[in-house]
């Protein structure tokens, strides 16, 4: 045998098998909706969503390890209301002229049998960074009904302070407590 097949050989035995088994996937923005609820007023519960996401996810089920990375446009926050998406957009809230960017970037998956069921993560808002546990409350995969490409999707959830994160205006009137959502759905790459 030539040297160099026996390097190959020696490389491709020197691999992990779970690293041949690892599927990649791109988060499909049309279809991934990173949103949040929060008390108003000790009134009602107002709801919004980002609809700028991109990101990417890896999956290895047989060794029961994943990795997520998400982006988020800071300032393509949508409540409904234009005047409270300027607002929100604002330094009293996201500052997104100078934080445009939220991201999640994950830090360990964990599994329930062949399923993930949290991941932990580094949420950074604002330009605070700190450690969140995503719940995976839904998590499918398998071949798009139309386009047949294997993708997969998965609802997440989380619950943070936002005061953890610098965003303190309004408080207590406005909730500190915020619920977060993420529904996913990823293209194999």
């Amino acid at each position: 045998m030539h040297k160099s097949a026996l390097a190959v050989l020696a490389v491709s035995l020197a691999l992990p098998l779970s690293a041949l088994a690892a599927d990649s996937y791109t988060i499909d923005p049309a279809h991934t909706y990173p949103n949040f609820t929060i008390n108003h007023l000790g009134f009602s519960t107002m709801h919004g969503r980002f609809d700028k996401t991109s990101g990417k996810v890896t999956l290895d089920r047989a060794a029961k390890t994943g990795s997520v990375e998400i982006a988020i446009e800071t300032g393509s926050v949508s409540t409904g209301f234009e005047k409270r998406n300027d607002h929100l957009k604002s330094p009293d809230f996201f500052n997104a002229a100078e934080f445009p960017t939220i991201t999640f970037k994950s830090t360990a998956f964990h599994f329930k049998g062949n399923t993930p069921s949290s991941v932990d993560g580094n949420l950074t808002i604002s330009g605070v960074t700190k450690p969140v546990t995503l719940t995976i409350d839904a998590f499918t995969c398998g071949a798009h009904p139309m386009n047949k490409k294997e993708m997969c999707g998965a609802d997440a959830s989380a619950q943070i302070k936002r005061s953890d994160f610098g965003i303190k205006y309004g408080l207590p009137a406005i909730g500190d407590d915020v619920k977060l959502q993420f529904e996913i759905e990823a293209l194999k790459n």
